[in-house]
């Protein structure tokens, strides 16, 4: 129930142009432990009742927004290369899996979502880093690992759990943060702030048949 095109649109208005997100995360993997980082590469979507758009039809109309690369390459560089000075442990290349919750999922999901390619399991990147790319704002998706994933755990999972990871890494993660921020450009090299025009463009042709 977060708003997150509320929370998008504010940041855009506000003149916006970059955001790091930071969530937790469950791992799918015993290569990636808790209390390790991963930065999001791509994202597999199983959110069931999200509006994930600013572009419902009406006088919005409708948009087709290129989600080839759904994380800022730019910023997502600048932290690996921030957390490797900081020898914190991090991966890059992550697929991360996006479920409705707030229940945690099952075994028989974790196992699912393994064979479909996710590296990782959260609640709360997607529809955000769409709604991002849809008013041209670059965006990147830190993760935290905080357990790993039911089924893989060999126990039950806990909130407390979740946030007794998050709260002790928090030194980490702002030196990470700090670091990072000072290694950002003035200006952005990417392409996330063309993907706006480019997907308004599209909506000048003729119907899409899909």
């Amino acid at each position: 129930m977060v708003n997150y095109r509320g929370n998008i649109w504010a940041l855009k208005e506000r003149g916006t142009e970059r955001i790091i997100a930071i969530c937790a995360c469950g791992s799918l993997t015993p290569k990636i432990k808790p209390g390790e980082l991963v930065l999001f590469d791509q994202f597999l979507d199983f959110t069931k009742s999200r509006p994930s758009t600013f572009f419902e039809g009406g006088k919005m109309g409708v948009a087709h927004v290129d989600m080839t690369h759904p994380y800022c390459p730019e910023l997502t560089t600048i932290l690996f290369k921030a957390a490797k000075e900081l020898n914190l442990p991090v991966h890059k290349g992550i697929t991360y899996a996006c479920t409705e919750g707030p229940r945690f999922e099952t075994p028989a999901e974790i196992r699912m979502l393994r064979t479909l390619g996710a590296d990782v399991v959260g609640m709360t990147g997607v529809p955000e880093c769409v709604l991002a790319r849809e008013l041209g704002l670059c965006y990147a998706g830190l993760g935290v690992v905080t357990n790993l994933a039911a089924g893989l755990s060999g126990g039950k999972l806990t909130h407390r759990e979740v946030l007794e990871r998050v709260t002790g890494m928090g030194e980490e993660l702002t030196k990470l943060l700090s670091l990072a921020i000072q290694k950002i450009p003035e200006r952005r090299e990417c392409q996330c702030g063309e993907a706006l025009k480019d997907a308004l463009a599209t909506r000048k042709a003729p119907r899409s048949t899909r």
